[in-house]
């Protein structure tokens, strides 16, 4: 079934009943693989040699939640579990990726604009900035618990950009790796999910930024903000007031960029909204149950 987000106007909503995210085995998507019923309580998982988000529902029963990292390869992917009680191997568990190609995007900005052409001052402010956000998105804190329930941060059209290959002024970038909601400048932006605040500033190409974390390695950056109305260390709902939409950093107007990290791949925030009345065409393989390969 075609993807119909495109021009879409979506508005903000009340949280859903907490539940398990859309799952789609692509490179950018998220994988949910069932942990066996036998599996000791002291289970820690690790994908791609980063810990693995253990979702635990109110029945007991328990589900790996993994996010695949857009460079993933198709085929067979291996979860590793070790019992922390013990120190020794589990059974790993598997599962299925299959291939995705991404459109190309072509933004034209104005040739002297420093965004498309840094100086070894932006470049080495940009260096600092991104290993500063890549200590966030490793961050691994909390035990097992419920998936979040999650909701868009603002209202306004949701482009679909998520994966593509960009070109600025011809020139080939990194792919875009988030959702870009357009809206109108000063408009409130919400916590997505509950978290805390781990992180504001104000970057190079991200412009004013906050980042949350909902726990066990997964993480909201919102982008681009007119002003910030957080500070590191305060506690958000999902629909609490954390800033305004606007257009700081690399940006040809206002809008909300809104990226989602998962065991430190960032994955299509599509994928952690609601399924009701987005059609999707995406593979999905829900392993109810998983394959098991020896340790």
């Amino acid at each position: 079934m075609k993807r119909i987000l495109a021009c879409l106007l979506i508005g903000l909503v009340s949280p859903p009943t907490l539940a398990l995210p859309q799952e789609a085995h692509v490179p950018g998507g998220i994988a949910i693989v069932e942990v066996p019923a036998n599996t000791p309580d002291t289970l820690e998982a690790e994908f791609g040699g980063k810990p693995v988000y253990i979702e635990r529902a109110g029945n007991g029963n328990r589900h790996l939640v993994i996010g695949i990292p857009l460079a993933q390869m198709p085929g067979e992917a291996t979860i590793t579990l070790t019992d922390t009680a013990t120190h020794s191997a589990l059974p790993s568990l598997a599962f299925a990726v299959i291939g995705k190609a991404y459109p190309e995007q072509h933004i034209t900005l104005p040739a002297d604009d420093k965004h498309v052409h840094p100086g070894p001052d932006e470049l080495a402010r940009f260096e600092r900035e991104a290993k500063e956000q890549q200590t966030i998105y490793r961050r691994f804190d909390g035990s097992p618990a419920p998936w979040p329930a999650f909701r868009l941060p603002t209202s306004g059209t949701a482009n679909p950009s998520f994966g593509r290959k960009r070109f600025f002024n011809g020139e080939e970038r990194q792919a875009h790796l988030g959702m870009d909601i357009e809206a109108p400048e000063g408009q409130i932006v919400v916590a997505p999910a509950d978290g805390v605040v781990v992180q504001t500033g104000d970057y190079f190409f991200n412009g004013r930024t906050v980042m949350i974390d909902h726990g066990q390695g997964l993480v909201s950056m919102l982008c681009h903000l007119s002003r910030i109305d957080v500070k590191a260390g305060d506690v958000v709902k999902a629909g609490d007031h954390i800033g305004r939409v606007g257009h700081t950093g690399r940006a040809t107007g206002p809008h909300l960029h809104w990226t989602v990290s998962l065991n430190d791949a960032r994955i299509d925030p599509l994928f952690v909204l609601p399924a009701d009345g987005v059609p999707r065409d995406e593979p999905s393989r829900r392993a109810k149950t998983a394959t098991n390969t020896r340790p």
